[in-house]
């Protein structure tokens, strides 16, 4: 049954966890999985390992074979898993017409940066190898995932391996300083996320690393030579500003971005697909621009 996005933000923020508590990571993840939306029924999925990583492939009816989407699961680097992002995946697939490839990269704080980043870069190089041909390949996440694939397009870069023929971003965290300021100024907009949670997930993940690393901070990275990209992001997100000040460091780049910023969106919208029309709307959105840029 479908629920007005006012609604939505009703109840999630209802569930926001107070400044000044810090539940363990545990208890986090524990949560997360309890929230996950199953897949519709017609969903095929096959378990696979994938550069040492337990993996799984989503597919839609009507996936073309020689199509793969590399999906990198958010969770703020600490939790989130291939279950809690099935559903999603399972859409994304039936949207972009190809088959969604999860991997379960690790995380922190038992895996601390840059762990995940290093796991995205072999999964790519993994669809390679498979036979996929890099033009056919696009590289997706949402939240850190988002963030997440960003920079793994930056470090597959810089490591010499193919471009996909395109990437999309939902929300994504792509600034470990945690320092934007859409942070306060979005705050009590945002029902969902908060800026004390980030800034203790990116202690978390960043440990003892430098929060503006490239692979850490993709915003603060040399964007040039990365593929065509879609950024989607709400109006009423803690991490609005990550996606606009991305969005134009790689127009400065002269790449080929779109950033759409959604009025009264959420974080990571889509996410509510099964009760949410808005997030039926943002993933065939995200499909519809994978098919064009594979098209062109």
């Amino acid at each position: 049954m479908a629920i007005s996005i006012d609604k939505l933000k009703k109840i999630l923020r209802g569930r926001q966890t107070p400044p000044d508590v810090e539940p363990p990571v545990v208890a986090m993840r524990k949560s997360m999985e309890k929230m996950a939306f199953k897949a519709a029924d017609d969903i095929e999925t096959e378990t696979v390992t994938v550069a040492g990583r337990d993996a799984e492939w989503v597919r839609a009816p009507g996936s073309q074979t020689e199509r793969a989407i590399l999906y990198l699961h958010g969770g703020g680097y600490v939790m989130g898993s291939i279950n809690t992002h099935r559903s999603l995946a399972g859409e994304i697939s039936r949207a972009a017409q190809a088959a969604v490839l999860l991997v379960d990269y690790r995380m922190a704080p038992e895996d601390p940066f840059p762990a995940a980043v290093d796991d995205g870069v072999a999964s790519l190089q993994w669809l390679i190898d498979q036979g996929y041909a890099a033009k056919n390949i696009a590289v997706g996440g949402d939240s850190a995932g988002g963030g997440l694939a960003l920079a793994i397009l930056v470090a597959a870069r810089d490591k010499g391996v193919p471009m996909p023929g395109a990437a999309v971003a939902i929300s994504p965290w792509t600034d470990m300083t945690c320092s934007n300021e859409s942070y306060e100024t979005r705050a009590e907009a945002d029902p969902m996320v908060t800026s004390y949670g980030l800034k203790r997930m990116a202690g978390l993940y960043v440990n003892d690393g430098d929060p503006k690393h490239p692979y850490a901070s993709p915003n603060l990275a040399d964007l040039n030579g990365l593929p065509p990209l879609l950024i989607h992001v709400g109006r009423d997100e803690v991490l609005l500003d990550d996606s606009v000040k991305f969005g134009e460091k790689a127009k400065a780049a002269s790449l080929d971005c779109t950033l759409e910023i959604w009025d009264g969106m959420i974080h990571v919208w889509h996410a509510f697909h099964p009760m949410l029309d808005e997030g039926k709307k943002g993933i065939e959105r995200v499909g519809e621009f994978l098919r064009e840029k594979w098209a062109a």
